[in-house]
Formats: C-alpha cells, sequence, structure tokens
C-alpha cells in the first residue's frame, strides 16, 4: 500500500489564484469608462476635437476588456521534482539550444557563461541525456573559438559546482561575490581560489583572441572560417566536446558549434530560421523529444530547472495539457525601481498567471522547454495527437533528407531508442546537408513545422500556432528564478527592442495569422484569442494614445475644450476615472512587491514608448504593407560586464536616460515640447486675457493632461537642454521643432 501510494505522488499541481477583490475593481474601472462614453454620447456637442476623444475613449475601454480578459482566470503551477523517482524510470533526454547573432552586440563571453551554466546543469546521467547546441549567426571564429576555450573550463567547472553544490552556476555571476569561509572551509577554499584563478585566465584568453590571428595560427581547427563572410558562407558544424569519447569519464552534455549556411540570395528569417536549423541538425545527432531554447545572455540560476520542467512536460494525464513550458524572463543586476519600465514583473506575475489560466501562456522566444513532436506541427484531435502517416507527407513536411524524415518518424510514434549516442562526429556531415539555406525550399519548414516565419516576433507566432493546433501551455515559475538574463539599460536600446516587438505584433495582427482568423477556423480558444490581441494590439494604441495626448495642447493653443469641465457632472466621472486607474496600477505594483517609484517610471515608460517605439512601428509596418520600406530585425546589446570587478568610465550612470539620433526620438520629444508650451500659453491666456463670453474654453482638466505628460516626459524635457549622451542631439531637436511649428501653426488656423 505504501509502495502504491508513493507511486501516486504527483508531479505537479494546478493552482487557481483568488482574485475577487480585484474583479471588482476591473468592473468598476470598466463601468467608469463606459459612463464616461456615454456622457460623451449625451453631450456630443459635434466639435471635431470631441468626436476625436470619444473615439479615443472607445479604444480605451475596448483595451480595458482585453485588459480584464487577461487577468481573470490567473493559476500558477507547483512542481515536485523528488517525486520524479518514484514516478518515472528514466527521465528523458533533452536538447539544449543556445542562440547568438553578432559577436559585438553579444560578446562571446556572454554566450560562453550561458553555456557553462547548461554544462554544469544537475540531470541525471547528464552526459547521455543533455546536449547543448549554440548557434552563431554571425559565423564568427571569436564565437567558437571562445566554446572551445569553455569546454577546456567546463572539465573542471563542472565537478567543482557539484562537488560543492553551487547555486549559481555561470562564472561570472558566481565570481561576482566571495562567500563566507568558516574554520572547516579550507578544502573549498583552496578550490574556489582556483577556479576563481581559472575563469580569470579564461576570461583574458578570450578577450584578448582577434579574428585575424586566430584565423592565422589557429590550424585547421579555423580554416572554414577563412574568406567567409557573415551572409554568405557554408555551413559550419563543430562537435566541440563529445562526452562519450571522453577518456576521463567527464559528465557533462555534449557541446556542438553551428553556423548554418546562408546566402545573399535567400532569406534567412532571423532568430526563427536558426532555430529551425538547430532543429533538424538536433534531430540527425541526438534526437531527443525535447527541447530546451535559450538567448545568449540568458544563463541557467536554478541547477534543476530540467527537472522542475519534467515534472510539467511528463506529468500531466495527457500531453495534450503541456506542449511547451515557458520560464518568466528574470533580470540579474536590475536596476533599482525599474526606471526604463523593461523588467516586465508586474506584467509577468499579474497578465501571465492569467493568461496561464486560459489555454496556456505565450512562448516568449527564451527559457522555454518544447515537445519536439509539437514543433514538427503535430495537432490534437478527439483520440489525441496526430502524426504524418505516409512518406510522402513526410517528405512535404520535412524534407528530402531520409535521416532527418526517419528521426521525425521516431519522435512523432515515439520509437527513440534509449542507447547512448555513441559517435555524433559521424553525423556531421549529414546534419551539414539539413543546415543549408536551400533545404527549407518546397517544405513546410516555417509556416506548419518549426519556428514560425512572417513576424519579427517569431516565438509570440509560434506559440500561436501550436495553441491553434488543440496544445496547452504552462508557466513554470520556480525558486530560485530559472533563468536569468539582462534588460538593456538607456532610452535607445530599451526603445529599440519594444519597437522590434511591437512591430513584429502588428505583423502578425494584419496578416493571415490573426488570432481572430484562426479562433474561427482551427483550435484557438476565444479568450486565449483575447489574450493573444491584448499584445498584438501595441503598435495599434499608438496613434490613439497621440491623439488623445494631443488633445490637451490643441485645446489650451487654440482655446478650446476636450474634457468635462467642473460644472458638468462629466467631471466627476473623469476625476473618478483617473483616480481609480492610477490607483488600480499602484496596488498591483505594491501587491507584486514593487515600490511606488517604480510604478511611476512603468507608467511613465508606457506613455514614452507609445509615443516613440509604438508609433514607430504602427508607421514602419504600415509603409511596409504598402511598399514603402521593410522591416528590420536588430539585435539587442547584450551587457559585456561578465568578468569580476570590471567597471567601465565610459558606460552611461545606470538608469538615466541617454539618446542618440535615432528617429525614436522625434514625435515624443516633439509631444513634451507641445505639452510644456501649451501650458505656458494656457497659463499667459488666464492671466492675461479675459475669457469671459468663451463658454468653450480649457478648463482645469486640460491643464491637469498636459501636466500629467509633462511629468511623464521630463526625460525629454531634460534632454533638451542636456549634452554629450545624455542630451538630444540637434539633429533630432531640428527635426522636433519643426513638428512643433507645424502643429503651433494648425492650431493657429483654427
Amino acid at each position: 500500500m505504501e509502495a502504491a501510494a508513493r507511486g501516486n505522488k504527483k508531479l505537479q499541481e494546478r493552482v487557481p489564484i483568488r482574485r475577487t477583490a480585484w474583479r471588482l475593481a476591473d468592473l468598476a474601472i470598466l463601468f467608469l469608462l463606459l459612463a464616461l462614453l456615454l456622457h460623451r454620447v449625451l453631450h456630443d456637442s459635434g466639435a471635431p476635437w470631441r468626436r476625436a476623444a470619444l473615439a479615443c475613449e472607445a479604444w480605451f475601454t475596448f483595451m480595458w476588456l482585453l485588459n480584464v480578459n487577461a487577468k481573470w482566470s490567473p493559476v500558477r503551477f507547483d512542481t515536485f521534482p523528488e517525486n520524479l523517482a518514484e514516478r518515472i524510470d528514466e527521465l528523458p533526454a533533452v536538447d539544449m539550444f543556445v542562440t547568438t547573432a553578432d559577436p559585438v552586440l553579444e560578446p562571446p563571453l556572454v554566450t560562453v557563461n550561458t553555456v557553462l551554466s547548461l554544462l554544469a546543469l544537475d540531470y541525471p546521467a547528464a552526459g547521455e541525456k543533455l546536449a547543448c547546441y549554440v548557434s552563431d549567426d554571425g559565423c564568427s571564429p571569436l564565437t567558437c573559438y571562445a566554446l572551445r576555450e569553455a569546454v577546456r573550463f567546463a572539465r573542471t567547472w563542472v565537478p567543482f559546482c557539484r562537488r560543492h553544490g553551487v547555486a549559481v552556476r555561470a562564472p561570472f555571476r558566481y565570481f561576482s561575490s566571495t562567500p563566507e569561509f568558516g574554520p572547516a572551509d579550507g578544502k573549498f577554499l583552496e578550490d574556489w581560489t582556483f577556479m576563481k584563478s581559472e575563469y580569470e585566465k579564461l576570461v583574458h584568453r578570450i578577450e584578448d583572441a582577434d579574428e585575424p590571428s586566430l584565423l592565422r595560427h589557429g590550424g585547421g581547427e579555423f580554416a572554414e572560417f577563412l574568406d567567409v563572410e557573415r551572409g554568405n558562407h557554408p555551413t559550419i558544424i563543430k562537435v566541440l566536446w563529445d562526452n562519450n569519447r571522453s577518456r576521463t569519464g567527464d559528465g557533462f552534455p555534449r557541446l556542438i558549434y553551428v553556423s548554418r549556411e546562408k546566402s545573399p540570395n535567400l532569406h534567412h528569417h532571423y532568430k526563427a530560421g536558426a532555430m529551425n536549423a538547430l532543429t533538424r541538425v538536433s534531430a540527425l545527432m541526438t534526437n531527443a523529444p525535447f527541447m530546451l531554447n535559450l538567448d545568449c545572455d540568458m544563463f541557467v540560476n536554478n541547477p534543476r530547472v530540467v527537472l522542475h520542467a519534467m515534472c510539467l512536460l511528463l506529468g500531466f494525464d495527457d500531453e495534450i495539457s503541456c506542449a511547451f513550458v515557458q520560464t518568466p524572463q528574470k533580470f540579474y543586476g536590475a536596476l533599482k525601481d525599474d526606471p526604463f519600465g523593461n523588467q516586465l514583473e508586474v506584467s509577468l506575475m499579474k497578465v501571465g498567471r492569467g493568461v496561464a489560466g486560459l489555454q496556456g501562456i505565450f512562448y516568449c522566444g527564451t527559457g522555454c522547454f518544447h515537445r519536439r513532436k509539437v514543433i514538427y506541427g503535430m495537432r490534437t484531435g478527439r483520440e489525441g495527437t496526430t502524426g504524418y502517416s505516409s512518406n510522402k507527407e513526410l517528405h512535404s513536411k520535412f524534407g528530402s533528407s531520409n535521416n532527418l524524415k526517419e528521426s521525425a518518424r521516431d519522435v512523432i510514434y515515439g520509437n527513440l531508442s534509449t542507447e547512448p549516442i555513441v559517435d555524433i562526429l559521424s553525423c556531421v556531415d549529414v546534419a551539414k546537408e539539413v543546415a543549408a539555406c536551400n533545404y527549407e525550399i518546397g517544405t513546410c519548414w516555417g509556416q506548419e513545422v518549426g519556428w514560425v516565419y512572417g513576424s519579427l516576433t517569431e516565438d509570440v507566432l509560434t506559440g500561436q500556432r501550436i495553441h491553434a493546433s488543440g496544445w496547452r501551455s504552462t508557466l513554470m515559475e520556480i525558486q530560485p528564478p530559472a533563468f536569468m538574463g539582462c534588460a538593456p539599460n538607456g532610452g535607445p536600446a530599451c526603445l529599440n527592442q519594444l519597437k522590434r516587438w511591437a512591430s513584429g505584433f502588428l505583423e502578425i495582427l494584419i496578416s493571415r495569422n490573426n488570432p481572430i482568423l484562426t479562433t474561427t477556423s482551427k483550435s484557438l480558444q476565444f479568450r486565449q484569442c483575447l489574450a493573444y490581441l491584448h499584445s498584438y494590439v501595441w503598435p495599434v494604441r499608438a496613434p490613439f494614445e497621440l491623439c488623445y495626448a494631443l488633445l490637451g495642447p490643441y485645446c489650451l493653443l487654440s482655446n478650446q475644450s476636450f474634457l468635462p469641465k467642473t460644472s458638468e457632472d462629466g467631471f466627476y466621472i473623469a476625476l473618478a476615472l483617473f483616480i481609480a486607474y492610477n490607483t488600480y496600477m499602484f496596488m498591483e505594483f505594491i501587491e507584486c512587491g514593487q515600490s511606488a517609484r517604480a510604478c511611476w517610471n512603468n507608467h511613465r515608460m508606457q506613455r514614452i514608448t507609445s509615443a516613440s517605439a509604438w508609433l514607430l512601428a504602427f508607421l514602419t509596418v504600415i509603409l511596409k504593407t504598402l511598399g514603402f520600406s521593410e522591416t528590420v530585425f536588430e539585435v539587442t546589446r547584450k551587457d559585456k560586464n561578465t568578468s569580476d570587478g570590471d567597471s567601465n568610465t565610459d558606460e552611461p550612470v545606470p538608469g538615466r536616460f541617454t539618446f542618440d539620433e535615432s528617429t525614436v526620438f522625434i514625435p515624443v520629444t516633439a509631444l513634451a515640447m507641445l505639452s510644456a508650451i501649451a501650458i505656458a500659453v494656457g497659463a499667459w491666456r488666464v492671466v492675461s486675457v479675459t475669457t469671459e463670453g468663451l463658454p468653450g474654453g480649457p478648463g482645469i482638466s486640460e491643464f491637469i493632461s498636459c501636466g500629467w505628460l509633462v511629468l511623464c516626459f521630463m526625460p525629454l524635457l531634460r534632454g533638451l537642454v542636456g549634452s554629450g549622451r545624455y542630451g538630444i542631439p540637434w539633429s533630432i531637436k531640428m527635426k522636433t521643432c519643426l513638428l512643433v511649428a507645424i502643429f503651433l501653426l494648425f492650431c493657429k488656423r483654427n
């Protein structure tokens, strides 16, 4: 009886989160929004600026409905890895993917730390069950060299971590502080000092390496990198570590370097193309039924993360309940109070858990465990999952490689061998064939199979395709957090990243992949569709928020009003809505353990982002749709501070807004200037000019509106008088002044 009880121990538990008070608050704000709309309709004067306000407020009401839907039914998933040994006879293999694209923006040392943290994972028979593949879309010999050096270091680093139970296994984080040593810690102190010295040597070797020297003196190992161009080169695959060939029996995972073939005549589809190439290469070499993908800067923060993931992937009664396991993105060295609003703590806890209670959390592009068969496009049905029956169908889906088709068939039908792979070096030649840039032509890769093409946010689109096939997903929140990454700091990096995301979302929204169409034709649930829309309409918010933000300056400059005055009943509706919404947001941050300052910073950055990154994303995609431009994938610069105690006086002051000549700053700076000018003109008119007989003139509401915007845009106003990287460049100032002059002329004529 006791043995049976142990065998029935659960691996995971889905726990609903009660939020009765929050639901009442959601409905209260919705009621106020509807009341304001009703007031607008009943007191419509026909003025175009009031009609514009009505349209914007109707949009805000729609956005609130999407927000309420996303947060309404939150859940969390608890995992119990201690029960795995009793429930699962043998844990499955996992292929781990790390992607990097530019050795300058993503320094090799950053990638090395991520890889070392993966090689040191806690997992039974890790040397046989785990394999790490690094995709280098920059085709850099520096990255390959850094990984080769990482293998040498790993032979002592991995045993050290396991022997002493090291919690954080990315060396740069582990050695960033000195542990406390006791009298009985002599052996540990000796080992720690030795490993720190070895890591410093590793850092120096990697940072001192240069590409010309490697190509001249690196011997035959780097011969394949000679005369290659980043966008035009053959496939390069190198097995940097194969545990089966080790004479010393070092038990850490295999490490394979992959740089897929590229040609200027064929589109390489950015990260999605790299992930599909890794999927095919790994299918021929190790073919694990599960895959983990990480960005190069997202190191393992919890060495038991794979065990926790297995609790979810293997812990449900049917596999349909867990197509993939997504972990929330957490950031190390995060700036206090989130000055750039990009740490997303509250959003992940509120919206993330809420969406997890629907059909499942979105795929966020990193820190995610996938079922390989799901990535292969398997759908669900009444009798479970459905695969591909004929060889012809396999050929149309996966391409001409017979080896790949056989490996896909094995995964789909669960015919995976439990015997360890003896020699992956023998698979390199066939793996190069499936990493060729023309291999996908005439296949379903990028459409029904693999990561989906057609958007800069290929991750979310791929997750939507999985949900539309009837699968569900789970959110895994564990302590310590599973993975940690670096959040971009400074104005340009943050806004350009948000612009890329927003561009990708709008591309999905106006394409055949629109979730509304998917809901009507496939298995995407209605509320899950609304949850996707909640994210996809980010850039569509920009024109509405810009219009509403411009109404305040317009009315102050042209002596009009668009908000109810104090003598009207509608004033108290608008005032109650303003107080209720900001109180709601403040309480969310407090409940999530954030400060009032963090709440304000996030609110401020939302206004800045809407008038800059989201607006430019909206215009960019519209111009692309009309055939006037193309969206461009921009790699976000990763933090290079991965050596112990390294400081750089050229780096900007943490938390302070920096600027460059990017056009992303033009509209938001113009709006900041207009708000300040409008307050000055409006105040002068109140003090110096009589407004008697002008009942349509502005009231206190317009002054509050512009004043609130001035507070939100204060970093931009400081940038107008700043210097160096903290000042807005003169080219941006001139273009901004031109926009402001045009708007002032428009107000004067009206």
